[in-house]
């Protein structure tokens, strides 16, 4: 079926737990894979959510693995019972990163103290279980930085998840030897000039793609589709701009990024 697409690419965050992918989500999986996108990372965002990922790679079968974690808005539910849930979930095979979580000091949908406690202890889980970090974070890069710092030598690494950021910010997470994400966000004419400009700084072996689906749809597709629901079945278009921007051959670059998804999240290993 996938022989007939252009590239193979990994979906490193998509949130299929999310209600707008509950009408069908297995049609959304099968017109990925049509689309060559042969795998989903699912993201998970709280300890119900994480769960809810876990069942859902298990459901859908070998193409679909998630991450298990507590966002930062939601950090006020973080507890001794989130924190025993997502140890469990951390020992399950389809679980293949500690996130999303980080620091987000825009809107403090929970307070900037427990922010910075659950991050602690996601941190802590990661070192202990020797699993890469998924990460946000909005408008608190100098302290997230300075955690990352703290931790830098007891993580298997990371990726700074829908990265938008300065240069400085960029650099900064090149130095703790993170990964970059990047999305729909370059093809934003309103929001991702910034962006879009920048992306050619990002080491070809740090750079990953990803959707966000629902969220962060290509404004630029033609034809635009109907709904504005953003679908992983849309990250070759991702790749295609972020080719152009760097001046690279789509196909070589989409290559290069398959293998830093092994490498970061060892995907053979979880596949095995």
């Amino acid at each position: 079926m996938m022989n007939d697409c252009k590239y193979t690419l990994t979906d490193i965050g998509i949130n299929l737990t999310d209600s707008a992918f509950e009408p069908d989500r297995e049609q959304v999986i099968n017109d990925a894979l049509d689309a060559g996108v042969h795998r989903l990372l699912i993201t998970g965002t709280s300890a119900a959510e994480s769960e809810q990922a876990v069942s859902m790679c298990q459901k859908y079968g070998g193409n679909t693995f998630c991450t298990a974690g507590i966002h930062p808005h939601y950090s006020k539910e973080f507890s001794p019972a989130a924190r025993q849930t997502l140890e469990d979930l951390l020992q399950a095979p389809e679980v293949l990163a500690v996130g999303e979580t980080g620091l987000d000091f825009n809107r403090n949908f929970s307070t900037p103290e427990q922010q910075i406690y659950a991050f602690e202890q996601q941190l802590e889980l990661a070192s202990e279980v020797n699993l890469p970090l998924f990460l946000h974070e909005r408008d608190a890069h100098s302290k997230q930085v300075e955690m990352l710092h703290h931790f830098r030598d007891h993580t298997a690494g990371g990726v700074a998840h829908c990265f938008t950021g300065s240069r400085e910010e960029l650099y900064n997470y090149l130095d703790l030897d993170l990964y970059i994400g990047i999305t729909g966000w370059i093809c934003d004419e309103r929001r991702g000039t910034e962006l879009l400009a920048l992306v050619k700084d990002i080491p070809a072996e740090r750079l990953l793609l990803e959707t966000d689906a629902p969220y962060l749809i290509p404004r630029d597709m033609r034809p635009k589709p109907k709904s504005r629901r953003n679908l992983p079945c849309y990250l070759p278009h991702i790749l295609e701009k972020t080719a152009q921007a760097r001046d690279a051959d789509p196909e070589e670059l989409s290559w290069q990024i398959e293998e830093n998804c092994e490498r970061l999240f060892r995907f053979n290993q979880a596949e095995q």
